[in-house]
């Protein structure tokens, strides 16, 4: 050893800077090669799932800091047109929405408009609480954590239909909610548990969340949405309506019919298609569920996360709300994992992400933010399979290493 560097060191300085320019230039290959091999494999692992759960298409993206640094599709956006699916593609988020109302209501909050540990009743026009346990206020803590008592009655699926909402937001939270509104069922809307008692997952919670902001501004919920949150972090192509968005650029969600091609075929002229595409559907109780965005435009709201609440200096929160968020809210007692937030969830298998997936008809999703590593991964799916945590994971693994 001592020889060798005694050689060496007498080399030229010219030589000397020439190899080193040459070792940088190897290892700088040696880097695209194990890049190329990593994204071939991941190109490759994506498509097996996409074939193993009969999925048409599926869009992929990588946040660090706050830049989108790496997204693609893949198979189709639209089988009979043939439109490959894209970062671009416009596509309902699902559940992915409940983040963007508790974001809403954390700006209220933020503004001293609302508290989280106080009856609701102080913020709606019309007297709500739990019919069983009528002493028992249900906050807003309550709604956001899942805890409120409140559950999903058979008149939550009556509100899916074709195009946009035909019933008010106000309309729709006031006839389920209010005692002798249309669709006030006891048994049939409420937990026969306490408030704050037991965590029972909640779309109607944050259709009455959306509600709640839109009685304290008194603005239709998916404008506030716009102006305030949407608008500021140039999401140019993300709405609740379709009239808000590009309908060129949206997404089919479809069903597969495969287990039933086969026993069906022989008794119809046509054999059936694969995959059954849903129309542009919507539901009374959007502001769980119906944001339509795309993983361009939701990159940049993952980075507003990442980056305590700001994206290109526009700021959509505080930087110490998004960690109030993004904590354990409830006991042991009630979640045993712990891994409630305020909408958000802990996600041990990526941690320490945060994370919040969706799931409705033709549509599966998945968006995970770790402000610690600066990374965040999104996977929009244009059929409904539980695979997307899968995906998010490789993502994960391949681009934290990098």
């Amino acid at each position: 050893m001592l020889g060798a560097f005694t050689g060496f060191s007498g080399m030229k300085k010219s030589t000397i800077s020439n190899l080193f320019v040459l070792l940088l230039i190897a290892l700088c290959f040696e880097g695209i090669a194990q890049s190329s091999a990593a994204l071939a494999h991941l190109d490759t692992f994506i498509q097996q799932q996409a074939q193993r759960y009969h999925i048409p298409g599926i869009a992929v993206g990588v946040v660090k800091g706050d830049q989108l640094v790496w997204s693609k599709g893949y198979g189709y956006a639209n089988l009979a047109q043939q439109t490959p699916m894209s970062a671009e593609g416009v596509m309902n988020i699902a559940s992915i929405s409940k983040t963007f109302t508790a974001t809403a209501i954390m700006q209220l909050w933020e503004k001293g408009q609302l508290q989280l540990d106080v009856d609701v009743n102080t913020y709606i026009p019309f007297k709500l609480s739990h019919p069983k346990f009528p002493e028992q206020v249900i906050t807003i803590r309550q709604l956001l954590t899942h805890t409120s008592g409140i559950k999903d009655g058979p008149a939550y699926k009556e509100g899916y239909a074709c195009g946009d909402p035909i019933v008010s937001l106000k309309d729709w939270i006031e006839s389920c909610l209010q005692v002798g509104g249309a669709h006030y069922y006891v048994d049939d809307n409420f937990l026969p548990s306490r408030p704050a008692e037991v965590r029972r997952y909640s779309n109607v919670a944050f259709g009455l969340l959306g509600y709640i902001v839109e009685s304290i501004t008194q603005q239709k919920f998916h404008l506030y949405v716009k102006e305030n949150i949407l608008e500021p972090l140039g999401m140019s192509q993300t709405g609740y309506l379709l009239s808000e968005i590009d309908t060129q650029k949206i997404v089919t969600p479809y069903l597969y019919l495969g287990p039933l091609q086969k026993g069906l075929a022989s008794t119809s002229a046509e054999p059936l298609p694969y995959f059954n595409p849903y129309c542009w559907y919507s539901f009374w109780n959007y502001p769980d569920g119906l944001i339509r965005t795309s993983v361009e435009d939701l990159a940049k709201y993952a980075a507003a996360y990442m980056n305590g609440g700001v994206f290109q200096g526009r700021r959509i929160l505080k930087a110490s709300t998004i960690d109030k968020m993004q904590r354990a809210q409830l006991s042991k007692e009630i979640n045993e994992d712990q891994d409630q937030g305020l909408s958000w969830f802990y996600s041990p298998g990526l941690a320490p992400s945060w994370f919040h997936g969706g799931s409705d008809p033709g549509v599966s999703t998945r968006l995970y933010v770790d402000k610690e590593n600066k990374i965040s991964v999104i996977v929009l799916q244009n059929a409904n399979a539980d695979n997307a945590f899968y995906i998010a994971k490789k993502l994960y693994q391949t681009f934290s290493k990098s």
